[in-house]
């Protein structure tokens, strides 16, 4: 068999972020072939990432991308050992793959549909193996949403400053115009920002499971089991009320404002647009 050439192990290690030596054996293993050397390197990635299976990934980015016309806005994230790893050129730019991953996958949410989109014939998969090969640290996908409006409306994300947690929430407004006044754009992006910082269980009471406010009343009646039986029931309901106030977004006190609920501040923003609008839904990620 021909010598490997160093030029070919740069070639490669270029290609793969591997070391010199362990190029050069992959290379030597698959004949010279620098495609079954990077085959040889990822499934390098692949027992590394086996190896770390047990190891918390609590570090990392969430990320987001909207189209242009703003109709589809995806929120995902990309999950890391440490933080020094989080912030790697090479994580970087897979956080920043897997927002076009997200854009392309046929479903609207689930990780393992991202993992086997397909861009120019390579996977989501094969990126994060590729990277887990790279930096020889676990890494893994966390969550994923995509959101479409079908009708009038909004999308808004907001990204906190650490990259750690994002919030997004679709907007469903009467008109267009109501949709793209300058009003109801500004109480979106507060509204995501106050959801990020404020962690709402649902949108309503209605959306709150069952056995959650089962649990919740079971819990605020043997607080008060020695309180007299006739005040017992009202005195549960009073705490249920605050329970979803603080819990249930549309009741929640607006963070920029509490003299006003988040249901308040939208309807006020949709006025003064001419219209009317409701939160369609959201979703909040954080790492850690």
């Amino acid at each position: 068999m021909a010598e490997i050439s160093a030029a070919v192990v740069m070639k490669l290690r270029k290609m793969s972020g591997q070391g010199m030596m362990d190029c050069k054996n992959a290379l030597t293993e698959s004949g010279g072939d620098i495609e079954k050397a990077m085959d040889t390197l990822r499934k390098k990635g692949l027992a590394t990432l086996s190896k770390r299976a047990e190891r918390e990934t609590s570090e990392g980015l969430v990320v987001s991308k909207i189209t242009d016309d703003g109709k589809t806005a995806v929120m995902a994230s990309l999950c890391s050992e440490t933080d020094f790893v989080a912030k790697s050129d090479d994580f970087i730019a897979a956080a920043q793959s897997l927002t076009n991953y997200a854009l392309a996958c046929s479903a609207d949410e689930g990780v393992d549909n991202i993992l086997q989109t397909s861009i120019n014939d390579k996977t989501f998969n094969d990126v994060l193996t590729e990277t887990v090969s790279k930096l020889g640290e676990k890494i893994k996908l966390g969550d994923f949403a995509k959101y479409t409006l079908t009708s009038s409306g909004l999308i808004s994300v907001y990204i906190h400053f650490n990259k750690k947690v994002g919030t997004m929430v679709q907007i469903n407004t009467d008109k267009d115009e109501t949709a793209k006044a300058d009003s109801l754009k500004q109480a979106a992006a507060d509204i995501a920002m106050h959801i990020t910082a404020t962690k709402p269980l649902a949108l309503d009471k209605s959306e709150i499971d069952a056995k959650t406010i089962e649990r919740e009343k079971a819990i605020f009646a043997e607080q008060i089991k020695n309180k007299p039986a006739e005040i017992l029931e009202k005195i549960v309901d009073g705490k249920m009320k605050k329970f979803f106030a603080e819990n249930c977004l549309l009741e929640q006190p607006f963070v920029k404002d509490d003299s006003q609920t988040v249901a308040e501040v939208l309807t006020q923003a949709a006025k003064t647009a001419g219209g009317t609008a409701e939160i369609k839904r959201f979703a909040r990620f954080e790492l850690g």
